[in-house]
């Protein structure tokens, strides 16, 4: 079942869910759940390797960072791939899941996001994968809203989010281990 804005803004007072909703999301959320904003991009270069036991993501470079009250754009270019961060913080419990799916906005404009879900126990900020894979420059403002998030509640006994991802992290630094 999708939970809806009346129950989730009374999770965000009472339990923190989502920590560094806008003032549009606390007071008048649109749909069934809430949307997240555009926090952070991310260069990436190198190589990476995903293996059975382990794992490297390729290097990153911080290009871009919101700040409250300074408008910032950022230009994605035809092609190119970045990694972006949420504003917004999720702490689910464990009979809590979120999935996301991008604005319409974007993929009219031809930008693609790449989300997923965030399962039960996850805490931290989101990151996400941006692409422009649309012919022009596209310009988007640090802080615009740009995934909308939607809350299942899950029935029945459920594992906790126990990743290396815990805290949202970008990437993993050197070879690791997977837990």
């Amino acid at each position: 079942m999708i939970l809806g804005v009346k129950e989730l803004l009374k999770l965000v007072k009472e339990r923190k869910i989502v920590e560094n909703l806008s003032e549009r999301e606390l007071k008048n959320p649109e749909g069934a759940g809430f949307d997240f904003r555009l926090g952070e991009i991310y260069e990436i270069s190198g190589k990476g390797f995903l293996g059975i036991d382990e794992r490297e993501t390729p290097k990153t470079k911080l290009l871009a960072k919101y700040e409250p009250k300074k408008k910032q754009n950022f230009i994605f270019e035809p092609g190119k791939y970045y990694l972006m961060k949420t504003i917004e913080e999720v702490n689910l419990p464990e009979n809590i899941l979120c999935l996301l799916r991008q604005r319409s906005t974007l993929h009219r404009s031809g930008i693609m996001i790449f989300t997923g879900n965030v399962s039960p126990g996850y805490q931290g900020v989101l990151t996400f994968g941006i692409v422009n894979l649309g012919p022009c420059d596209i310009k988007i403002e640090l802080g615009a809203r740009v995934v909308h998030a939607m809350f299942h509640e899950v029935k029945g006994e459920t594992n906790l989010y126990r990743g290396q991802w815990q805290g949202g992290r970008v990437s993993t630094g050197k070879k690791e281990k997977q837990i």
